[in-house]
């Protein structure tokens, strides 16, 4: 028990021994008792309404009431506490003064969604890149607001590991890449910064090479003709000069196959994903077909070329840009696979989706080149992939149309141990055709 209680049971004890005094002299105990105690609820019935008061009162608070005993404890208690309290307020609102000074300087536009898609919290980038309108799009739900179909689909998708690129809807030369990170309960934090700058060098990237690669196309073509010219008159010419006109018409070749694969690389930059109502393609007759012009390539069995085709698997797509990505990683096989070497092509069902698998026991690649193998011009050993004749384009297509079909590549390889390279197409993209012989017979 604290001294105040102990001092305010004294000062009752006191009231009620005067009263019990006055009482037994007066010859009205109870009645003096009732006195002195109906004066000690009134005492206390006082100190609380003057700390009620002071409790209602804010702008009082800060002279407490002089009080006595076990309220004069409790008002000093309230005062220290609210002390504390308004020095605590005064942090976080400065705190917080701090954070939407922060917010509001940063170039990225921030948006707090709720479970439900609904506007918890902006700050200005986000009024100057989407529009929205703070406080009054508060509680709003996002997709009313921002009403893009990618960025609807991306919302609801839920699968936040790439960031979506789309125009601003403020404005059509801005153009905006958003991520989403989930945190706390069911909550999401969108940011959306503005690369238009990174956009427009990208597109002059693009035009440039597209460009270039025209204009190169008309001059080597006449002087791939002029060599052919002298290619048929080589008889006529000493064996140095006719080694030096092949070894001219085997660059030129290459450089012809560089501006093709240049020109569709920029044709596919420019084009966005393809739609899922594409037509269906034939994939097992071009798999049989791509095996044909691998025992071509391979040229007098130097290889063992296997396919295991599901005929009943068809692909909604793009033929001629399949026919080039997997042109490309089955050609690679047989330029990286020494002689005697097996290589198997697979076109087989994966779970609801499909797969086209390249196996071969070739060389082999490190695993610390394999995330840059998709880079244009990358290549593991320069001088190897010259010899073989490649571009150093081919998988960075491979990569281009996969993206487009809504797939994904996966490499798995070993120096020594050979390579597999793996394109994995998504469920919505396969259509399942009985095969010829049974519709003939049907």
């Amino acid at each position: 028990m604290t001294r105040a209680w102990l001092a305010e049971l004294g000062r009752l004890a006191l009231i009620l021994l005067a009263a019990t005094a006055l009482g037994a002299l007066a010859g009205q105990l109870v009645w003096m008792l009732l006195a002195g105690l109906l004066f000690a609820l009134s005492f206390h019935l006082y100190q609380l309404y003057r700390v009620h008061r002071w409790i209602l009162h804010a702008e009082d608070r800060g002279n407490p009431p002089d009080a006595m005993g076990v309220w004069g404890e409790l008002v000093d208690s309230l005062y220290r506490f609210g002390k504390r309290h308004r020095k605590r307020k005064e942090r976080l609102a400065s705190l917080l003064d701090r954070f939407n000074e922060f917010t509001s300087a940063m170039p990225d536009a921030t948006v707090v969604i709720g479970a439900n898609n609904e506007i918890r919290w902006l700050n200005e980038a986000a009024t100057m890149l989407f529009g929205l309108r703070n406080p009054q799009d508060i509680g709003q739900r996002l997709t009313n607001l921002i009403r893009h179909p990618d960025f609807i689909h991306y919302l609801a998708g839920r699968d936040y590991r790439e960031p979506l690129e789309i125009t601003s809807p403020v404005r059509d030369d801005i153009r905006l890449s958003v991520r989403i990170v989930p945190f706390g309960n069911h909550e999401r934090l969108l940011a959306a910064r503005d690369i238009s700058h990174l956009y427009r060098l990208e597109q002059m990237r693009r035009d440039f090479v597209a460009n270039v690669s025209h204009e190169l196309r008309t001059p080597l073509t006449v002087l791939m003709g002029y060599l052919e010219t002298f290619g048929d008159m080589a008889d006529e010419f000493p064996a140095p000069l006719r080694q030096s006109l092949s070894h001219m018409q085997g660059q030129s070749t290459r450089m012809q196959g560089i501006i093709e694969d240049l020109l569709m690389l920029s044709r596919l930059d420019g084009e966005g994903p393809l739609a899922s109502e594409q037509s269906a393609v034939a994939v097992p007759g071009l798999v049989s077909a791509l095996r044909e012009d691998a025992e071509a390539l391979s040229g007098a069995g130097k290889h063992r070329i296997e396919a295991e085709i599901d005929e009943t698997l068809w692909l909604r797509g793009d033929a001629k840009e399949l026919h080039s990505a997997f042109a490309n990683l089955v050609s690679n096989a047989v330029r990286y696979t020494p002689q005697g070497g097996a290589i198997k092509l697979r076109w087989v069902r994966d779970g609801d989706g499909a797969c086209f698998e390249v196996r071969d026991t070739g060389i082999g690649i490190d695993p610390e080149h394999i995330p840059r193998l998709t880079e244009r011009f990358y290549r593991v050993n320069k001088d190897r992939s010259r010899d073989t004749g490649g571009t150093g384009l081919g998988l960075a297509i491979v990569k281009h149309v996969l993206q487009r079909h809504g797939a994904k590549l996966v490499i798995r390889s070993h120096p020594g141990e050979g390579s597999v390279f793996v394109c994995l197409f998504p469920s919505l993209r396969v259509v399942r055709k009985l095969p010829e012989a049974h519709s003939a017979r049907a």
